[in-house]
């Protein structure tokens, strides 16, 4: 047996110890382990060594099988994406539990070989000069690829040297009609900062940061989204009949948010020791202001809780509370992770708002009914973790009812119905 024979195959029963442990079914274990061999057996037939597996690779891997597929059959298959969907599920887990970073981020995709140039050098100037966070150098990263491949395309230039003004104007035009102001302003600060590099790193004479127009954003401008509480309702009840783990699982996050308005992320953190059963309370970890609080057990909010740690939670040695309803069985990743889920269950209740329609909205109708029953804005900050009263201000534009209340009439105006 050669060395890449015997590497490969401690790297296959690896890959099925860890489909075993995470619970796969037994017709995907089998399916991603038969498709992760003929990968390994391919890269062995060409003499590529593991450690240098790119996404080309596997790209040329999925074009030879299509071959075959359509050799084999006389035709191609139903669904190409469906296809290539079941080979690369497969594949890709297998990669990202063997090599760790999978697939690697090409912040370079589409690029002329001039631009892909300058677009390397900035990410490798985000990290190591501004030593910024791997999130932000992505979103940094994104914005630059899109200015370079547009600048590329528009204006036919291999160099930033005759960059003037008015292509970043044409560029921002281009941008923004489909975004909101406060979008706009993120695309412009992102684009700041690569104007900054490109005159730091002398490729153009002009330092065009102030260059990129911003729309001012003022503070609490916006009206924050909130559900009402007969649509709050629906959905507890039209999520309540599903018994499925899914919907004992979603069922008690959506008790979460509505009783105490709390944060995706403070939900998806709750841990199982997090919970005191005796003395009805529970423990959140405010995701923002890195506080604690404990909270009283509501009765109804227990009892789903109960409901989905007895008949809907996997096993799994993760301590977190809420798991993911399909192998791998694995907590949460972030609050975000929540949106899907919760948008499914409102969008099942028939339930349309008007805004947003994620967990953060349940945040918000907390905070009006809160407001409704006469606590000071410092009362409700606590209550819904807030660091200071500031935070609780925009939820005041929300309660428009009460304010229509405690209006007064105009001195010397007369309205005739």
């Amino acid at each position: 047996m050669s060395i890449h024979q015997s590497s490969h195959t401690v790297l296959l029963e690896r890959f099925a110890n860890h489909l075993a442990h995470e619970k796969y079914c037994q017709a995907i274990a089998e399916r991603y382990l038969v498709v992760a061999a003929k990968f390994l057996q391919y890269l062995r037939n060409r003499s590529i060594p593991f450690d240098v597996v790119e996404p080309v690779h596997v790209s040329r891997y999925l074009d030879g099988e299509l071959a075959h597929f359509h050799r084999k059959h006389g035709h191609a298959p139903a669904s190409i994406g469906g296809w290539r969907a079941s080979h690369t599920s497969g594949i890709d887990n297998f990669l990202k539990l063997s090599k760790g970073d999978w697939p690697p981020v090409d912040h370079t995709r589409g690029l002329p070989n001039a631009m892909a140039q300058i677009m390397g050098e900035y990410v490798q100037w985000l990290r190591t000069a501004r030593g910024l966070a791997p999130d932000t150098v992505t979103g940094l990263a994104d914005e630059c690829v899109r200015f370079l491949a547009w600048y590329s395309d528009q204006k036919n230039a291999e160099s930033l040297e005759k960059m003037v003004v008015g292509d970043i104007d044409e560029y921002l035009f281009y941008r923004f009609p489909s975004l909101r102001r406060v979008s706009r302003k993120d695309v412009s600060s992102r684009l700041r900062s690569f104007m900054r590099f490109v005159h730091f790193t002398g490729r153009h004479i002009r330092d065009f940061t102030s260059c990129v127009l911003a729309p001012r954003i003022y503070a609490d401008e916006a009206i924050p989204s909130a559900l009402r509480p007969n649509e709050i309702l629906a959905i507890l009840n039209t999520t309540r009949k599903d018994h499925s783990p899914k919907g004992l699982r979603d069922y008690a996050i959506l008790m979460l948010l509505a009783t105490y308005g709390l944060r995706a992320g403070e939900i998806t953190h709750l841990r199982l020791e997090d919970i005191d059963w005796h003395g009805d309370k529970f423990l959140v970890r405010h995701t923002k202001t890195n506080s604690q609080t404990m909270l009283p057990l509501m009765p109804a909010v227990g009892e789903a809780l109960l409901a989905y740690l007895r008949r809907g939670r996997p096993a799994t040695d993760f301590r977190e509370i809420f798991i993911r309803s399909r192998a791998p069985y694995q907590c949460f990743g972030s609050g975000s992770s929540l949106y899907t889920p919760i948008r499914r269950r409102i969008e099942a209740a028939g339930v349309k708002p008007k805004g947003k329609s994620g967990p953060h909205t349940f945040r918000h109708a907390r905070a009006v009914t809160l407001l409704r029953t006469g606590l000071s804005p410092k009362i409700i900050g606590d209550i819904l973790g807030h660091r200071s009263t500031a935070s609780t201000r925009p939820y005041l534009k929300l309660a428009v009812d009460d304010l229509r209340a405690v209006a007064l009439e105009i001195p010397g105006r007369r309205y005739q119905s």
